[in-house]
């Protein structure tokens, strides 16, 4: 099925991309439901222009495709960024920031490693054995992080300033004209309790401040769903309604 929105892309742009929209499958999120996503590949002329016009309206990436929800009776997932400008962290933040203040983040080209490849298969089979990605060869990986066609880095966390500290957690982000998007995160699951994921949405968002980017686009917020509930932590938070972002309310 084609997929067409006017309102994302110019019309030069928009002639020469083919939206589709996939078959219904269950819901991850939410139990009971079916998903639809749209979706188009990003293997094109000006790929980097068409991804942050997407990521805009919307969109995530993985691998070479960009796709949104495009559920026909459910407006569940609703895409979510920090406002980068007006975030003050909380106490909370501040601690977990403290924790791991011996962290390093060494900022590499997207080219997979075999250090990162353990690292991921030891949370996935801590923290999502039997998952759609519990089984990923390395091969996968390397598809995953390679084969990006926008721009896109790896910010490897070491637990010192050497190079070869002990790598204890990565996020794959694309870089886009107006912040970061963080695609996916991993982390050494025997640190748990050192709250590694939120410490990478934090170190995100002050890498932003530092370089006066606007925006941390942290994917999809689930209303309902545990999983995605955390989210809601980061204050100020947009969320896209419709065609324009607008701050998340408190009673929502």
């Amino acid at each position: 099925m084609k997929f067409t929105d006017s309102k994302i892309l110019p019309p030069g742009l928009e002639r020469s991309l083919r939206f589709y929209v996939t078959n219904p499958s269950p819901c991850p999120y939410l139990p009971g439901r079916r998903e639809r996503k749209a979706f188009t590949n990003l293997s094109i002329t000006e790929s980097d222009l068409v991804h942050n016009l997407l990521s805009q309206s919307g969109f995530r990436r993985s691998q070479t495709i960009a796709y949104r929800p495009a559920c026909p009776r459910c407006n569940a997932c609703r895409s979510v960024r920090v406002p980068t400008r007006d975030f003050i962290p909380s106490r909370n933040d501040r601690r977990a920031m403290q924790r791991n203040g011996s962290l390093v983040r060494h900022q590499v080209e997207a080219e997979p490693t075999r250090e990162q490849y353990a690292l991921l298969k030891a949370y996935l089979n801590t923290r999502h054995e039997g998952g759609g990605m519990s089984d990923m060869s390395y091969r996968d990986y390397s598809a995953m992080v390679g084969e990006s066609p926008v721009k896109s880095l790896i910010f490897e966390y070491r637990d010192g300033p050497e190079e070869d500290a002990p790598l204890v957690a990565c996020s794959i982000t694309d870089v886009l004209h107006d912040g970061f998007s963080m695609v996916y995160t991993f982390f050494d699951p025997d640190l748990e309790s050192r709250g590694l994921g939120h410490f990478m949405i934090l170190d995100h968002i002050r890498h932003a401040q530092d370089l006066g980017l606007p925006h941390v686009y942290l994917g999809y917020w689930v209303k309902g769903s545990p999983k995605m509930d955390y989210k809601r932590r980061y204050k100020p938070l947009e969320v896209l309604d419709g065609d324009r972002w607008r701050l998340l309310r408190d009673d929502e």
